[in-house]
């Protein structure tokens, strides 16, 4: 047990499994939870392939330098003996929905965003009715895999490891709406813009100012999920109006950031979100 932002967070250590390393007599079997404290998953890797979302709430899942925010709106595919950790909220209750590999192909070679749209979820809500029959059974899981398939957007934070970039990194972490720009940290760091640019390419493919547009919109998609208004948010992640945030984050997700609040009534316990 570890403390974060003044509070407990309980660790849960899982085996890591290669893929099909536990043979599995189901195609898909479907799971959730309802966090009561918050809980750190040490890296593990399942036999089987999983499928990630919440039914209420926000969380995120990491592998290596990689970081994707989960919610009731956008789940994630992680595909069998993939290792990665995940940190859940207390308040939140997530689903998920393991994948045979004997049956079910990977999506993908690698982990992918998900959209859960509503007739998703319908599927995956009736494979979880108790004595569903045989013949439904199957054609529901067909239905399942013909309609999964990667979201047209992911939200995503590639986190840069090298000690130059360290404190931006610690920085956005502490206060997502720090406003410090490119030419800010340069003099902050000692080095060129150029130096900086350079390195922020090198190691997560964008300019210093998209990855902070992304690790905004990620910690605000985490935090809307959670239950914060729009205007909360964008005060939060650094924006001066609800306006100037939404079309920001259209451009990141293309999407409004009404679409991952939750529904008005379905039970949100308010805490801290994870840290992009």
């Amino acid at each position: 047990m570890s403390i974060t932002h003044g509070r407990a967070v309980v660790s849960r250590r899982l085996p890591v499994y290669a893929a099909g390393a536990v043979p599995v007599p189901y195609v898909i079997q479907g799971m959730s939870e309802l966090i009561a404290q918050d809980t750190f998953w040490e890296d593990h890797a399942h036999p089987t392939h999983e499928l990630m979302w919440n039914a209420y709430g926000a969380s995120s899942t990491t592998v290596g330098d990689r970081t994707w925010a989960i919610t009731p709106t956008i789940g994630l595919w992680m595909p069998a003996g993939t290792v990665h950790s995940a940190r859940t909220p207390a308040g939140t209750r997530y689903r998920t929905a393991q994948f045979g590999v004997h049956a079910v192909p990977p999506l993908a070679p690698g982990p992918v965003a998900v959209e859960i749209t509503p007739l998703l979820q319908l599927l995956l809500d009736r494979l979880d009715e108790p004595a569903l029959p045989a013949a439904s059974r199957d054609l529901t899981e067909r239905l399942v895999l013909d309609v999964l398939t990667p979201a047209p957007h992911e939200v995503l934070v590639r986190r840069p490891r090298s000690a130059l970039l360290a404190p931006v990194v610690a920085a956005l972490d502490a206060d997502p709406g720090d406003p410090r720009a490119l030419a800010d940290w340069a003099v902050a760091l000692g080095v060129s813009p150029r130096t900086l640019t350079r390195a922020f390419r090198a190691e997560t493919g964008l300019s210093l100012g998209r990855w902070q547009a992304a690790v905004r919109v990620q910690r605000a998609v985490l935090l809307l999920a959670a239950g914060a208004s729009v205007e909360e948010t964008a005060d939060v992640v650094g924006y001066r109006s609800a306006s100037a945030f939404g079309a920001a984050f259209r451009r990141e997700t293309g999407r409004t950031p009404g679409r991952f609040r939750p529904a008005e009534d379905v039970p949100i316990a308010m805490t801290d979100v994870p840290d992009a």
